[in-house]
C-alpha cells in the first residue's frame, strides 16, 4: 500500500507538550504533508472542529484539559468521520485497549505512535491509510429485508471457501464455508452486511440451510464436499452456526437429513458455534449439540477467549475442536501480551484432547511461531483469502510449491 497524497490532506495534531507537537509536526512535513492544524489544547481542538474538514487526527493520550479517551467520546459525539492516531508514552497496553476502544465508539482508528515519535514510527502509520472500502452499515441501511429474504429463496448467497492446512505437515486438511451474497446489483456482499440482519428477522437458519444445499448451478458445501470426495479429496467443511439456531430440537435431525441426502459422511462437517450471545435456554442448546456429536458432526467453539466463548463452553459442550480467535494469533510472536494467553489456549486444548485451530494468520512469523506451540491447524490470508471452490484447486497448486520450504 502506497502512503497517501498527504500534501492534499487536513492534519489536526494535538498534544500538550510543545516539543513534542514540534517534533510530530516536523516527521510529518518529511513526509510531504503540507496543511497542520496543531493545538496545545484538546478543547480549543475540538471548538475548531466545526470549521475544518479534518482527514487526519493525531492525538496524545495524556493532556490535562481531555485525556484521550474522553477526546475519542468526543469525536464519535461529533461524527467525526477522519483517521484518529493516538500518541502517548504510555504502556503499549493501554494504547491498544485506547485504539480498540476508539474503534467501538465507530471511530477510524489508524494506530498509535509511541514517544518519543520517530520519522519510521510515523511513515509506518501512515502505510495503514485505508484504502476506500465501502463502510458495512451504509449498505446495511440500504438492504431491505425483502430483498433478503428473495435473496434466500433464489440461491443468492454463496459460499466461498478460506483453506485450512495443518501446520506440521503443510497438508490442506478442510475449510471454512464463508457466506457471500452475490447481488444482482450491489455485485459481491459480504457477511457484515446481512448476517445480522438475518438473524435479526429470524431468516439465519433459512439462511445456512440454503448455504449447506445449494440451488440451481451453485453448489452448496455438501455438494461441494461430495464432489471433493469423488475427485479423492478427504475434506472437511466448516460452517458458522448462530446461537439463534441452538433453540430448535429438531435441527440435528433437519441436518442429518442434508448429509444423507448430499451423500456425505458425517464426519466431513464441522459446525462452528460462536457465542456472540448467551445461550437462550441452555438445556435446548445442550439438547442439540450432545446430539450432533452423537451424529458424528464435529462441533468447534469458534472465536476462543472473545464474547462469551469461555471456559464453562468447554466444561459443559462436548467440542472437539479449539478454533483460537484472531486477535490471539497475528503478531503474537511480537507481543509480550498475548504470548501467554496464546499459548495458554492452545495448550488448553491440546490437553482436552482437542484439535487446535488458529486463525488470523497473516504472515510466515504467526506461520513459524503457531508451529513452533505445536498447533494443529492454519487458517488465514498467509495461506489463502477466501474463495469461489473453481479457484481452489489453482490454490492447492499454488500451495503446494511453497509447502516444503513452510515445513522443513
Amino acid at each position: 500500500m502506497s502512503l497517501p497524497p498527504l500534501a492534499e490532506l487536513q492534519v489536526m495534531l494535538i498534544d500538550d507538550d510543545a516539543f513534542q507537537l514540534k517534533l510530530l509536526g516536523f516527521h510529518l512535513r518529511q513526509l510531504g504533508a503540507l496543511n497542520l492544524h496543531p493545538f496545545t489544547a484538546a478543547r480549543g481542538a475540538l471548538a475548531a472542529l466545526d470549521g475544518l474538514s479534518i482527514d487526519l487526527l493525531l492525538c496524545d493520550l495524556q493532556m490535562p484539559d481531555l485525556d484521550g479517551v474522553e477526546m475519542l467520546r468526543h469525536l464519535a459525539e461529533r461524527g467525526f468521520a477522519g483517521q484518529v492516531a493516538l500518541v502517548s508514552g504510555e504502556d503499549p497496553r493501554i494504547l491498544r485497549t485506547v485504539e480498540m476502544l476508539g474503534r467501538k465508539h465507530g471511530l477510524q482508528v489508524l494506530g498509535a505512535l509511541p514517544k518519543p515519535v520517530a520519522y519510521a514510527d510515523v511513515s509506518a502509520l501512515l502505510q495503514r491509510w485505508p484504502t476506500g472500502e465501502r463502510k458495512v452499515d451504509a449498505v446495511r441501511e440500504a438492504l431491505p429485508l425483502a430483498e433478503l429474504r428473495r435473496a434466500i429463496a433464489e440461491r443468492e448467497l454463496v459460499p466461498y471457501y478460506q483453506p485450512k492446512v495443518e501446520l506440521a505437515s503443510g497438508r490442506w486438511v478442510g475449510v471454512e464455508a464463508l457466506a457471500r451474497w452475490q447481488h444482482p446489483q450491489r455485485g459481491l456482499l459480504y457477511p457484515d452486511a446481512f448476517i445480522a440482519l438475518a438473524e435479526e428477522a429470524g431468516l439465519i437458519g433459512e439462511l445456512t440451510s440454503a448455504l449447506l444445499e445449494g440451488g440451481g448451478t451453485e453448489l452448496g458445501v455438501l455438494g461441494q464436499l461430495r464432489q471433493w470426495l469423488d475427485d479423492g479429496l478427504h475434506l472437511q467443511a466448516a460452517v458458522n452456526v448462530s446461537m439463534a439456531m441452538l433453540n430448535d430440537a429438531h435441527l440435528p435431525d433437519r441436518i442429518q437429513a442434508q448429509l444423507d441426502a448430499a451423500r456425505v459422511p458425517a464426519s466431513n462437517l464441522v459446525l462452528e458455534v460462536t457465542e456472540s450471545r448467551l445461550m437462550e435456554d441452555a438445556r435446548t442448546t445442550l439438547d442439540i449439540l450432545v446430539r450432533m456429536r452423537l451424529k458424528r458432526i464435529g462441533l468447534s467453539i469458534d472465536d476462543f477467549g472473545t464474547g462469551h466463548s469461555s471456559l464453562v463452553q468447554l466444561r459443559d459442550v462436548p467440542f472437539g475442536e479449539l478454533k483460537v480467535d484472531r486477535s490471539f494469533v497475528h503478531n503474537a510472536h511480537r507481543r509480550a501480551d498475548l504470548q501467554p494467553l496464546l499459548k495458554a489456549c492452545l495448550q488448553m486444548g491440546q490437553q482436552l484432547g482437542m484439535k487446535t485451530v488458529a486463525e488470523g494468520v497473516e504472515d510466515e512469523a504467526d506461520w513459524r511461531h503457531l508451529r513452533g506451540l505445536g498447533c494443529d491447524v492454519a487458517q488465514g490470508y498467509f495461506i489463502g483469502r477466501p474463495m469461489p471452490a473453481a479457484q481452489l484447486k489453482a490454490w492447492a497448486m499454488s500451495w503446494e510449491a511453497r509447502r516444503a520450504a513452510l515445513t522443513d
